[in-house]
């Protein structure tokens, strides 16, 4: 394929990303080389200057606004070597970080959209993920090709408008988590098989059905989202919605109990909220 694509940061997700991409023979760039050479796709760069310097199109998974700026600034950063190209950010790291990098990428003519990703590393590796891009059009419309093989593109709005979209789903997943949660808890402690409340909650909210092992098996890992990872995302809520004027009180409570789950175990997937509960005997 023609288009020229560097990916900076090979998490889970930008992992997958670059599997899915990988026809394109994409340029990857890890703070820890090792886990970018891991992927077994293309090329490992040793900067992320390097990887952007010869893209078209640089897209940007990390964990938070502090690895992205880390990754785009500095005498090694992307933006040293930005010079025309689009860059996409997958990253959930909040509408400020945005407004940062638009300034600093149009002084030299790049381009920049938001396109964080609803789904897991799996569900990404399946081409069924959904992509909430923000931008202007002709740039959506620019990164669309490449984004379609990781699921369904929707534009959503300017430029900031997928993050802070992003934020109001993961508030919902937070949501959903904690409520599914207490209820498989009660359930079992009221006396109903386990296996009947997970059905009862599924049916209401099919996309727990990737976490059964989680809330029958009490088994965390290996995560598809880290509990620290959604506590980072609720904080990032928070905040644009305090800045909006708006009281959430049910998503102050869901964060509430998902920093209880991450002071135990960080790294567990996000339905070691469940661990908060006690586990009824086995009968």
């Amino acid at each position: 394929m023609s288009t020229r694509i560097a990916i900076l940061g090979t998490g889970r997700m930008g992992s997958a990303i670059a599997r899915c991409l990988a026809g394109f023979e994409p340029t990857l760039w890890n703070r820890t080389r090792s886990r970018a050479a891991q992927v077994g796709v293309g090329r490992v760069a040793a900067t992320p200057a390097d990887a952007a310097r010869d893209a078209d199109i640089v897209i940007i998974s990390l964990t938070g606004a502090d690895a992205v700026r880390a990754a785009m600034g500095g005498s090694d950063g992307a933006l040293t070597a930005a010079h025309g190209q689009l860059f996409v950010e997958t990253s959930t790291s909040g509408p400020a970080v945005l407004e940062e990098l638009a300034a600093q990428l149009r002084a030299s003519g790049s381009a920049l959209i938001d396109a964080p990703i609803m789904g897991a590393p799996t569900v990404v590796l399946r081409g069924a993920a959904a992509i909430l891009a923000g931008g202007a059009p002709d740039d959506v419309a620019r990164a669309r090709p490449v984004l379609e093989l990781l699921g369904e593109v929707r534009h959503v709005g300017a430029l900031g408008s997928g993050a802070r979209l992003k934020l109001v789903a993961n508030s919902m997943l937070g949501v959903v988590i904690t409520a599914a949660a207490e209820l498989q808890a009660a359930g079992e402690a009221a006396g109903l098989e386990a296996e009947q409340v997970f059905w009862a909650l599924a049916r209401l909210a099919p996309a727990l059905e990737m976490r059964r092992a989680g809330y029958l098996q009490r088994r965390h890992q290996p995560a598809l989202f880290a509990v620290r990872d959604l506590l980072k995302d609720l904080d990032l809520a928070r905040e644009l919605f305090d800045k909006s004027g708006v009281e959430a009180p049910v998503t102050a409570v869901a964060r509430t109990i998902v920093e209880e789950a991450a002071a135990q175990g960080p790294d567990l997937d996000i339905t070691a909220v469940i661990t908060r509960y006690p586990q009824p005997p086995a009968r």
